[in-house]
């Protein structure tokens, strides 16, 4: 059994919706990411991300009430997993080993 791993723009994506909880829909995570980044990103590529994590198991959806405001359409929220939360776990562990080996990064 091959090991998952996560693109870079998967675990900002992922990072993103552990943070904005129940608020995670797309439009919220652009916003979130050119605040807490910097980065403009483009909503469809945050939403084959998000479909993509889903088909990994790291995150589902669940569609939200009607709201005026959206012209009575839907939001799609996005919820992360256990498994969502271990792989990131995961991946800052693994990140943190590797820039102990930096001596310049490493202040212990």
């Amino acid at each position: 059994m091959m090991k998952e791993y996560l693109g870079e723009f998967e675990e900002l994506v992922l990072t993103i919706v552990g943070i904005l909880r129940e608020e995670a829909y797309g439009n919220a995570i652009v916003a979130e990411i050119r605040e807490r980044v910097g980065r403009e990103v483009n909503l469809s590529a945050v939403h084959v991300t998000l479909y993509r994590l889903e088909d990994k198991g790291y995150v589902t959806s669940q569609m939200g009430g009607v709201t005026k405001a959206r012209g009575g359409r839907r939001k799609r929220i996005f919820t992360i997993t256990n498994a969502g939360l271990v792989m990131l776990r995961t991946m800052k562990d693994v990140r943190i080993d590797l820039w102990k080996l930096i001596p310049q990064l490493n202040y212990e």
